[in-house]
């Protein structure tokens, strides 16, 4: 259910891309922390289905290193975890601790849609920088950055993220202070 965070005609100021980076840091370490407890999961019940020492052995003898399902079960929970947040109460924790949220240009909060697109084009963008540095080496850095920088970096408030998906990162502003 679509959630209003603030008036219509209350305007607030895009979300700089300091705090973003910073969001985006805060965020990818409770991320590992997810994909660790999925991984667990995952192993737990891949071995109970195919049996503890049959899975062991198939550990120990390298043939899980490339598991496309354990790969799209992480891919999946992840985009569940933003999704979540981000559908809710337009703030991821990272978020949160830096001020900021995601919500439509009129101030409501995005549909699952939306998130879809948002998360989709941060994944293809770091996928992408993955790569280009696995293959080529750290110098790709000087092709990459600009690319990566050129989705995420907002120009006029907006970034390409927030283009494809018709919304906008604004910074929360400061609650009151409350008396006594």
């Amino acid at each position: 259910m679509p959630r209003r965070f603030h008036d219509e005609d209350q305007l607030l100021p895009p979300a700089n891309m300091l705090r973003r980076v910073l969001a985006i840091i805060y965020d990818g370490l409770i991320s590992i922390a997810v994909l660790m407890v999925t991984s667990w999961a995952y192993t737990l019940v891949a071995a109970s289905v195919i049996g503890f020492e049959r899975y062991e052995a198939k550990m120990e003898a390298g043939t899980l290193e490339a598991d496309p399902l354990l790969s799209s079960v992480l891919f999946v929970v992840l985009f569940l975890f933003f999704g979540y947040f981000w559908t809710r109460s337009g703030q991821t924790l990272g978020m949160q601790v830096w001020r900021i949220r995601i919500q439509n240009i009129s101030g409501w909060s995005v549909s699952w849609v939306q998130a879809l697109k948002r998360f989709m084009v941060g994944a293809l963008t770091l996928f992408a920088g993955m790569l280009c540095l696995y293959n080529w080496g750290s110098w790709s850095l000087i092709i990459v950055a600009p690319a990566v920088t050129a989705v995420f970096w907002p120009i006029n408030g907006e970034s390409v993220t927030d283009r494809l998906s018709r919304s906008q990162v604004v910074r929360v502003p400061t609650p009151p202070k409350k008396a006594g």
